[in-house]
């Protein structure tokens, strides 16, 4: 794990989780919404994704505030066809339209072997990876495509020099037999851009080659990036990351209805994302060996020889574990600008800090 730059207080999940948990309340969420949106930001922040944890939110808070964000919405079904399912999120919080359209999805593949769900106008969806745990937990293989109608247009296509399309995540999950499941969580950006605020937070320069400033010139600043006029990050990958960005655009936005990232759309002036799952009951297929042959293919991947000494093959999913096994233990590590905004927001709903805030000093 890189070490911070910036002071930081390792927080117990708990203490974060009901703090959090309060302050949605005071913004306007009902208990069990506020507890499903705190949990699922705490849960990355176990899982080692900062940028889609506690940082989220005091931003949160502000398009409640706003009113870009709306509590207490639902996944409401527009579109029902058995085995094809369009549901709208009434630009409600992201991590309970995704609950509700997952549960949708593991009915019906369930009933007929296989199912796409498309969400669009929800809020932000939170760390992707955790709809493809939610399906593998009921058994479901699932892939995952996100896009932003437009207000989340930070990347530059291969080739280009500013911001065109959305971070645009993927992910996909498939259960493994007595194991954990395999979770695959990646942007087709080569970062997340709420990494770059955590490096901001924290002090900390970007690895080169991941965005431009807005001269279209290379930089490690992430104050570089957030500049007037903004940088852009790239694709990962080059032309590859670019087009598969590109097809998350027409899966997730174009195809649900959402529509793909521009400027001019009218869901452009609030973070919107829209979602197309598609989850796959193993059982529905005609053979016996998913279980056994997922589990010899990762026994297979792992036994090869590490290319440096010391090192490992890893599979997708097993570094997220491990930070979680250890984030558990010995806390979640939060720099003072972090923990500072979510006082601050706290505060202006009338919140008290924790009085033991204090004690979690590293």
């Amino acid at each position: 794990m890189k070490a911070l730059d910036a002071p930081y207080r390792r927080i117990d999940h708990r203490l974060l989780r009901s703090f959090i948990g309060d302050i949605f309340e005071a913004a306007g969420s009902l208990p069990g919404e506020a507890a499903i949106v705190a949990d699922h930001l705490v849960d990355a922040n176990l899982k080692g994704h900062d940028s889609h944890g506690s940082i989220r939110a005091a931003k949160y808070v502000g398009w409640v505030r706003a009113g870009h964000l709306i509590p207490n919405r639902h996944a409401s079904v527009v579109g029902d066809r058995g085995a094809l399912v369009t549901v709208d999120g009434g630009f409600g919080y992201g991590q309970v339209i995704g609950r509700e359209a997952m549960a949708i999805a593991i009915e019906r593949a369930r009933q007929s072997g296989f199912c796409a769900v498309g969400i669009r106008n929800s809020g932000h969806l939170g760390r992707v990876g955790a709809w493809a745990e939610q399906l593998a937990e009921a058994g479901l293989v699932s892939f995952h495509f996100v896009n932003t109608s437009g207000f989340g247009i930070l990347v530059a296509p291969h080739g280009g020099s500013d911001r065109r399309l959305s971070a645009n995540p993927m992910a996909a999950g498939a259960p493994m037999k007595g194991r954990p499941p395999v979770i695959l969580d990646i942007a087709t950006s080569s970062t997340a851009e709420g990494k770059i605020q955590v490096a901001r937070n924290r002090g900390q320069a970007l690895e080169p080659g991941l965005v431009i400033d807005g001269a279209g010139v290379p930089t490690t600043d992430p104050e570089r990036f957030y500049a007037s006029p903004p940088g852009a990050i790239f694709p990962f990958g080059g032309h590859k990351g670019s087009g598969l960005s590109f097809m998350c655009e027409i899966l997730a936005g174009s195809l649900t209805g959402g529509a793909s990232s521009h400027p001019q759309n009218p869901t452009a002036s609030r973070l919107v994302n829209n979602m197309l799952t598609l989850a796959f009951e193993p059982a529905a297929f005609p053979t016996d060996q998913f279980d056994a042959d997922v589990l010899r293919l990762a026994d297979w991947t792992k036994a090869s020889p590490p290319l440096t000494p010391g090192g490992e093959v890893l599979l997708p999913g097993e570094v997220e574990l491990r930070t979680e096994v250890e984030r558990l233990a010995s806390g979640i590590p939060v720099d003072d600008q972090t923990l500072g905004q979510l006082c601050e927001i706290a505060k202006s709903l009338g919140l008290s800090p924790p009085e033991d805030w204090e004690e979690q000093n590293v």
